[in-house]
């Protein structure tokens, strides 16, 4: 599994990677041990720490974790929009939407009919863009992804410091008022 890039857009793909579904492309790419590389020495703790825990799960255990943690708690799901306006509201709807639509213009294709809020997905996009510019849009994120961080660290779940990670490169980086994609 390569993950080419260098410095942000080469941690914002790792991130995607690291909070999509584990597979053996996954588990052997953590085992070769290139995950570190080129990545900004913040990352490196965080990300080597999951890295040792991910290692010391079999594949199948991982999985399950992996499906406990996002799959069957709504309060920890990747689908950012969740954590805004929930299953019910209208405006959720509309988001959904406008984010399909913007990824539409931008000629990214979501594959395997997942929503365009999936953080892997965002995350993905992201490492695409230049630098400051993957910052700007994952910045939009932001206060999802500060509700995804604190749920995942009220039952204490080794994806909570990826997400934690995340926020701390977006909060580090300079203060911008970019337009809100979650929230129309």
């Amino acid at each position: 599994m390569a993950i080419p890039l260098s410095g942000l857009p080469r941690l914002y793909r790792l991130l995607s990677r690291l909070l999509d579904y584990p597979d053996q492309e996954l588990a052997d790419y953590l085992q070769a041990g290139d995950a570190l590389k080129e990545l900004p020495e913040s990352a490196h703790r965080v990300l080597a720490v999951f890295r040792e825990w991910a290692l010391g799960q079999d594949l199948l255990a991982w999985q399950a974790q992996y499906v406990r943690t996002f799959d069957l708690n709504p309060d920890h799901s990747l689908h950012l929009t969740w954590h805004l306006f929930e299953e019910q509201d209208r405006r959720r709807g509309l988001t959904l939407a406008n984010l399909a639509e913007f990824y539409q213009r931008q000629g990214l294709e979501i594959k395997r009919g997942e929503l365009p809020d999936y953080l892997p997905l965002i995350l993905e996009y992201a490492s695409t863009l230049p630098s400051d510019q993957g910052g700007t849009f994952l910045a939009q994120c932001q206060q999802a992804l500060e509700v995804l961080a604190a749920n995942l660290y009220k039952v204490e779940s080794p994806y909570a410091p990826l997400v934690r990670l995340l926020i701390a490169r977006l909060t580090a980086e300079d203060a911008r008022e970019p337009q809100n994609l979650l929230i129309e």
